[in-house]
């Protein structure tokens, strides 16, 4: 889901117990095998969105086990929400390297990531090799409108919390025309945004909250090399991965799905949503790897699992294998190019976490950085939108272009469910499915 900021731990207060005085180590430090249980069990059951994500780790991580302070908590999740990539996963792997250095850290981003990347693997090899089935397509037909839904929804709520005043409207605006009519790139729409947004806080034409005051001890001194040698080290991590996988595999698929989903780490601003549309196209139109349709189907199975959205990336980066498997077997081949999907997604997340972590709390601080964000979530809005046109496009009318009203009807549906109802997004999809299925035996198709 995308950072819909709804039930941000911004405001929440301990449930129980006296709040640990900034800098001061854990209550009850845990162990190494105690944390990486929490972990596992996080990652099992991250379902909702980043809102939901971060809700449950500030209830067990700050109220709960008392791991972390709550400034602490705060200052890394400000940090973490002007990062590309997933802010709950990163947010985890801080407090995993803030426990445990960065074997810590890496279990914490891990268990984070690596049950959904399993159950969307099953999932993505159901779609390519079974998805003709009538049964599924029939479940997928009913899953489609709902992913128009949510993304509608998911507009309206960051819209109606983050559009204050004419600037924030108009770089929303010009952020859809840009990226939907006049086809801007991805990664100009945002530095324009982020731009936009330090000229209008320096001209007082974005209001931006006041920083929020730290106490507790300075931060240590760090050592001048420690972000250039951690830089070093990551493109090492990524260059001879790469370049052996070349090397033995061949180019394709593989150096495309590097290339598209190495950028598409370090500008994830704002979630998956953000970013989707431009992964999209690529996807869709550059490479070929799957149609309109497909990429439908991918975003409503990443709504299913837990885990950050993002993982829909795996989706695409599995058809792209099953597709262009070369000397390999369809399911080696996408199983392979899910694989190196995961690695270059997700590698820059913990470069992120690893080199700036000891800074947090003066980045967080930075009315600089503040000013850029708010200029790009401002941007993103629009981009999301752009993103609800493409898949209402392929969900809500199809290959014919003509209006299927029982799709409408679906979409519509879920949209009042969500917004009024206040139904989860994973059982909104779970009902989807279940209309899908209803539709084919009205149909006399099942």
């Amino acid at each position: 889901m995308p950072p819909l900021r709804t039930a941000s731990p911004r405001t929440a207060q301990p449930r129980t117990g006296p709040t640990p005085q900034p800098g001061s180590p854990p209550a009850t430090p845990p162990t190494f095998a105690a944390a990486l249980g929490y972990w596992l069990r996080l990652g099992l059951t991250s379902f909702g969105g980043p809102a939901g994500q971060i809700a449950m780790m500030q209830t067990e991580i700050v109220d709960r086990r008392k791991w972390l302070d709550q400034r602490r908590f705060l200052d890394a999740l400000n940090f973490c929400m002007m990062l590309p990539g997933p802010e709950a996963q990163q947010l985890c792997t801080y407090v995993g390297w803030r426990l445990h250095g960065i074997a810590g850290g890496l279990a914490a981003g891990l268990s984070f990531i690596l049950p959904g990347a399993v159950v969307l693997w099953v999932l993505s090899y159901l779609a390519a090799a079974h998805g003709e089935l009538a049964a599924v397509g029939w479940v997928f037909v009913g899953i489609q409108p709902v992913v128009v839904a949510i993304i509608a929804v998911a507009v309206w709520r960051i819209g109606r919390r983050t559009l204050h005043d004419p600037l924030r409207i108009g770089l929303a605006a010009g952020a859809f025309v840009g990226l939907h009519l006049a086809g801007l790139p991805f990664p100009l729409i945002l530095a324009l945004a982020a731009l936009a947004g330090m000229a209008g806080a320096r001209l007082g034409w974005i209001t931006l909250p006041p920083p929020e005051a730290h106490s507790g001890p300075p931060a240590r001194r760090r050592s001048p090399w420690r972000v250039p040698l951690l830089v070093g080290l990551f493109a090492l991590l990524w260059a001879v991965p790469v370049a052996l996988l070349l090397v033995l595999f061949g180019p394709t698929p593989y150096r495309g799905v590097v290339e598209l989903f190495t950028t598409a780490a370090f500008v994830t601003f704002g979630g998956a949503y953000a970013v989707l549309p431009y992964i999209a196209q690529a996807a869709v139109e550059t490479y070929g790897w799957l149609g309109p349709v497909d990429m439908v189907r991918g975003l409503a199975l990443a709504e299913t699992t837990p885990g950050p959205l993002i993982l829909v990336t795996q989706f695409i980066g599995f058809f792209a294998g099953w597709g262009q498997p070369g000397a390999l077997s369809p399911l080696a081949a996408a199983t392979l190019a899910t694989v190196v999907t995961l690695y270059v997604t997700f590698l820059p997340c913990f470069l992120f976490i690893f080199a700036g972590a000891p800074y947090i709390e003066a980045i967080g601080r930075s009315r600089l950085a503040a000013a850029a964000l708010a200029g790009i979530t401002a941007a993103v809005v629009g981009v999301i939108a752009t993103l609800g046109v493409f898949i209402a496009e392929a969900a809500l009318f199809g290959e014919s272009g003509r209006p299927d009203v029982a799709a409408i009807a679906i979409a519509l549906a879920a949209a009042l469910a969500l917004l009024r109802f206040k139904v989860g997004v994973h059982w909104m999809v779970a009902a989807g499915a279940l209309a899908g299925i209803a539709q084919g035996f009205v149909a006399g198709a099942l």
